[in-house]
């Protein structure tokens, strides 16, 4: 839903934010079409030969477009936290100069942007394997995940789409925030190959079910 209060350039960061958001939503429905075959599925049969059975060039062309909007929309939510950040310090210096009256209805307009511009759980650790990525990165079982590189609850689709940030970023670092006892929590993992056959992560993440 497009915003309807907050400064012209935060109305202008959401919307933007809402595009990027539709764009990726898009290209993932193109990926679900040929075959499902997501950010990592294989592009050539058992022989070694391309898949006759999906449009190659539809699939590489948007899992490259997809990579460059979710760099686009990490960037993009970094700006999102500024420009909160700034409007909030200038309201607490407006309410301080303000009656008590009109402090409390500006600090109900700034907590309904606040809110709106909140991401929501879309997952939950399960488990996590001890000296794991993600238990090094301090994760922990019954955090929410509301980021995760530049996942958030407005185009995360399925495991699928962290599979593909993890595989693109072993040995790198993917922030992630995770809602803990009430609290959001900054987190940074590196994905790696840490031990024979097991994940990059060390963890499992359930999607959250929505109804």
């Amino acid at each position: 839903m497009a915003a309807s209060m907050g400064t012209p350039k935060m109305n202008q960061l959401i919307k933007k934010r809402e595009e990027l958001e539709a764009e990726i939503k898009a290209l993932n429905e193109v990926l679900d079409s040929q075959k499902s075959v997501g950010m990592d599925g294989p592009l050539v049969d058992s022989e070694g030969f391309p898949r006759s059975d999906i449009d190659i060039y539809s699939v590489r062309h948007a899992r490259h477009q997809i990579i460059c909007l979710q760099n686009d929309y990490t960037a993009l939510m970094t700006e999102i936290e500024e420009e909160l950040y700034r409007i909030h310090a200038e309201a607490r210096q407006s309410m301080a100069d303000q009656p008590a009256s009109q402090s409390e209805q500006s600090s109900k307009v700034f907590d309904d942007l606040e809110e709106r511009s909140r991401l929501q759980p879309f997952g939950n650790v399960m488990s996590v394997d001890e000296g794991s990525p993600a238990d090094l990165a301090g994760l922990k079982v019954g955090d929410s995940v509301i980021r995760f590189g530049s996942l958030t609850s407005q185009n995360f689709q399925g495991l699928q789409n962290i599979a593909a940030i993890v595989q693109h970023s072993i040995d790198k670092s993917i922030p992630i925030t995770v809602v803990r006892d009430n609290a959001d929590v900054q987190l940074s993992v590196t994905p790696s190959r840490w031990k024979p056959d097991k994940g990059l992560l060390g963890c499992n993440i359930k999607p959250v079910t929505r109804r």
